[in-house]
């Protein structure tokens, strides 16, 4: 059963669910015009369902907890997402690309297209209000498959706005080069904005460390948590899906007892985890080196026990 009140299901459904009805009308328009501007926007609103659905699938295999056998969760579904869509992108980039260079050699023109102008404008204003929620969703819940999708939306705004506005100086100026033209730059804009998800989606694959920003922030809420440790170190952190893993080693009085120390990391793992969104924290907790440790003052138990 979907579970609509997850955000990011919700997100994930909202998407596939406009994807269909944009590709159905553009369809429709584009056969009735016979412009091929339209027909082509309408292309592009197919591979949106595709992959909106491709998401859908990986968020809900994504969101599922972890399980025996896949102990450290799923979220690592939705990596595999974002570089599948990326690289689709990448494609169709570069298909747009060779198209327009194609058109350009030859000359070719739009024609036809007073009835898809209409089309065009919606495309773009549905795809802007699309794009516009699903970015809020993706920065929400901090995830890099509404991201993506989020990304596929804002290239139909563009994509569209070009298509409308070529259509539009080629008839009132008579400039054909200018449709191919316009579809070169939003190829281009699309390779670009392709390239950061296939960076991002592989440095999750690879266990990239996670931004300095975040690792600065666990630092900060160690130090400034009124607890009683010794030291820390060797931080260490990841990604998986939206799920920031991180795990360190906690220097602790040697006097304290096992059931003190696990308090202590409790009570550091709850606090990290309140501090930055879908923390998942591991705490390996160790006896301070020292005779004398930094934390032997503040010790309850007697500091001349013998460990």
């Amino acid at each position: 059963m979907m579970n609509l009140t997850n955000p990011k299901i919700r997100a994930a459904a909202v998407s596939i669910s406009s994807a269909i009805l944009l590709a159905i009308i553009k369809l429709f328009f584009a056969f009735t015009s016979g412009s091929m501007a339209v027909l082509a926007s309408a292309v592009d609103s197919l591979l949106d369902i595709v992959m909106s659905g491709v998401n859908f699938v990986a968020i809900r295999h994504a969101e599922q907890p972890a399980d025996d056998s896949h102990p450290f969760g799923h979220g690592k579904f939705e990596t595999l997402a974002t570089l599948f869509q990326s690289l689709i992108i990448l494609a169709t980039g570069g298909w747009i690309i060779f198209e327009a260079g194609n058109r350009l050699y030859h000359g070719q023109t739009t024609l036809k297209v007073d009835q898809g102008l209409g089309i065009l404008a919606f495309g773009a204003l549905a795809a802007w209000g699309i794009s516009s929620y699903l970015s809020k969703a993706a920065k929400r819940t901090e995830s890099s498959a509404l991201a993506a999708d989020a990304l596929h939306f804002r290239m139909d705004i563009f994509s569209n706005l070009g298509l409308l506005a070529g259509m539009l100086l080629i008839r009132l100026f008579d400039l054909p080069w200018l449709d191919p033209t316009l579809s070169i730059l939003v190829a281009a804009y699309i390779l670009s904005e392709a390239c950061k998800l296939v960076r991002h989606a592989l440095y999750d694959m690879l266990d990239h460390e996670l931004p300095l920003e975040i690792k600065e922030k666990v630092e900060k809420v160690i130090e400034g948590q009124n607890i009683l440790h010794a030291g820390y170190h060797n931080l260490r952190t990841r990604r998986a899906g939206s799920r920031k893993i991180m795990d360190f080693h906690l220097e602790v009085c040697r006097h304290m007892t096992v059931e003190e120390a696990h308090q202590i990391a409790d009570n550091l793992e709850k606090g990290i985890e309140d501090a930055i969104l879908g923390a998942d924290v591991t705490i390996h907790v160790e006896p301070c080196a020292e005779t004398h440790c930094a934390g032997a003052s503040n010790c309850p138990r007697e500091k001349s026990r013998i460990v």
